[in-house]
């Protein structure tokens, strides 16, 4: 697999402009790299991870800010796990990179009965791994493959299964407080990512356990979103705008929003032309 793409096509080109530009925003809007940030790229070996590293490592050169970058790769023994192609090709990238190793497969296959859903627990016992390297090494942001359609695939799976208003943000800050969580590929579609693969030529290597499973419900919301899509194109990206243009006080969240806290600004005088929101408690 080739680091670099020889004489790329101006389709390569335009598409390469159009994600960096959009990494660039993402990063901007929602600071998530300041200067002197040592940034762990968390690279699992599959489509985003790979984008996330190429556009960061070319956003480099020419951004506002000084940073470093650290590519790192949890090897959680699957079998079948190519354990080469990753060191081979960051080695030719020329970057700093650590490869670590914890049997969570074994763990996640033991633990969880056969038929349920593996994410959950293998996401956890990843990001604890990969949370105590942060810690050991000085990193300052943890950069995860993220994309648009994961995001607005969270937000539907949190509503339609956990009952919750609530998706991945962009910038996170670990529950103990210790890390922030960045997502650069936040305003990027997953339709790109796979023709930027394509174009770039990555080593991709697929997950055989949480990826595997086809009756999972983020896949089953996958196809639902892909669905509304094909009908009706543009409505992922309607969605993911709606994220970033919440209005609490048109929810139902009284810890989001201070309903009681209404009669103190009631404006004193006739009544108000607006009655637009309003609607009768019994229709007829």
């Amino acid at each position: 697999m080739n680091a670099v793409l020889e004489r790329p096509s101006n389709n390569a080109r335009r598409l390469q402009a159009r994600l960096r530009g959009l990494v660039g925003k993402a990063i901007a809007d929602y600071a998530m790299i300041e200067e002197g940030d040592r940034v762990m790229v968390c690279l699992s070996g599959g489509k985003d991870s790979h984008a996330l590293l190429d556009i960061l490592i070319s956003l480099q050169r020419s951004a506002p800010v000084e940073f470093t970058l650290v590519a790192v790769n949890l090897d959680q023994k699957q079998p079948q796990f190519p354990a080469h192609v990753l060191p081979e090709y960051l080695s030719g990238l020329g970057i700093n990179y650590d490869i670590l190793e914890q049997d969570t497969y074994s763990v996640v296959k033991r633990v969880v009965p056969e038929g349920r859903t593996m994410c959950g627990l293998c996401s956890r016992l990843r990001r604890g791994r990969l949370y105590r390297y942060a810690a050991e090494n000085n990193i300052t942001k943890i950069a995860l493959g993220h994309h648009r359609d994961d995001i607005v695939e969270t937000l539907f799976l949190n509503l339609f299964f956990g009952g919750r208003l609530k998706a991945m943000p962009p910038k996170l800050l670990s529950e103990d407080r210790r890390h922030i969580v960045i997502r650069p590929l936040a305003y990027v579609s997953e339709s790109d990512l796979l023709r930027y693969a394509r174009v770039r030529d990555f080593p991709i290597i697929p997950c055989r356990l949480c990826g595997s499973q086809e009756s999972s419900q983020r896949l089953t919301v996958k196809h639902m979103l892909q669905q509304w899509e094909r009908d009706y194109p543009g409505r992922t990206e309607t969605i993911f705008s709606a994220l970033r243009k919440v209005s609490t006080s048109h929810l139902a969240d009284a810890e989001a929003f201070d309903f009681a806290g209404l009669e103190a600004l009631r404006a004193v005088g006739g009544p108000s032309q607006a009655t637009g929101d309003l609607e009768p408690w019994q229709a007829g």
